[in-house]
């Protein structure tokens, strides 16, 4: 069982190591990475690339590691017996599964995947130790044990918008997704965007790099937001020439797609003012 990659994913050679290896080792694998490099769609293409099922757990502020299990419903047992329901002499009629319980009780190996795991409390990764390790939990109001019937590969992205515990990290294979570089990003393009005039892809990936390079960005643009910024282009049938920018315009057609907030616009119409006043 090797992931190699898939038509729609360009995976570079250390990502599919990172991956073989997390499955070889039954480990989870913890992917981060800048926002828009591809972390969450690796586990899909992962699934896909293995003929497996994927499931998805997305995580909130708000979401508990017991979430994942299960969550039994007391109020709605109480309402149900104080309504005379039969249902409420199984207990089991107020308890609803979890993503891992659905990951566990699954006849086939499966993808799970723990989405942006870093934006629960820190408590969170600490408080599903035992269950990835062991691969087991108990359900105190049944008294049974939930044992996975197949270990399911497990993938876990972060921003790394905190740091996550120590004992977490160890039982987990790292893997870094570094930003594409000129090639790699040509190769994604390509992917999204078949056929598209070489021309015109570099002049528009050199102009998205040296923005990306601007001092004092406040966010730089993904590879999800230079996709959208090169579909744009094309719907305009925008030519290489289109795209040069100077002094008294220093932002780029289109800008909307890359840049996302209004500090950023302030900017490089600042760059723009400052170029005009050097003339």
């Amino acid at each position: 069982m090797k992931f190699q990659g898939t038509d729609s994913y360009v995976a570079t050679d250390d990502l599919k190591v990172a991956v073989n290896a997390a499955v070889t080792l039954e480990r989870p694998l913890l992917v981060k990475g800048e926002p828009g490099t591809g972390k969450t769609e690796l586990a899909r293409q992962v699934a896909e690339s293995l003929g497996l099922q994927m499931i998805e757990w997305n995580i909130k502020s708000t979401t508990k590691a017991q979430q994942g299990l299960y969550e039994y419903d007391a109020v709605s047992r109480l309402r149900d017996s104080q309504l005379g329901e039969e249902k409420v002499h199984d207990v089991k009629n107020y308890i609803r599964k979890g993503k891992l319980w659905t990951a566990f009780e699954s006849d086939e190996k499966v993808v799970l995947l723990i989405d942006e795991v870093d934006k629960a409390d820190i408590e969170f990764p600490n408080d599903l130790l035992q269950e990835l390790d062991r691969m087991e939990f108990h359900v105190y109001e049944t008294g049974e044990t939930i044992r996975a019937r197949h270990r399911p590969i497990v993938i876990i992205t972060s921003n790394n918008e905190k740091e996550l515990p120590d004992a977490f990290l160890r039982r987990c294979f790292f893997h870094y997704i570094r930003f594409p570089d000129m090639e790699t990003m040509k190769r994604i393009v390509e992917v999204h965007h078949p056929g598209i005039k070489g021309e015109l892809l570099t002049t528009a990936l050199t102009q998205f790099f040296e923005l990306r390079e601007t001092a004092g960005l406040k966010k730089k643009p993904s590879t999800s937001e230079v996709l959208d910024w090169l579909k744009l282009l094309l719907a305009e049938d925008l030519q290489p020439g289109d795209l040069k920018r100077d002094g008294a315009n220093a932002l780029p057609k289109l800008h909307g797609a890359l840049l996302k907030n209004e500090q950023d616009v302030h900017l490089f119409e600042r760059l723009a003012f400052l170029a005009r006043g050097q003339r």
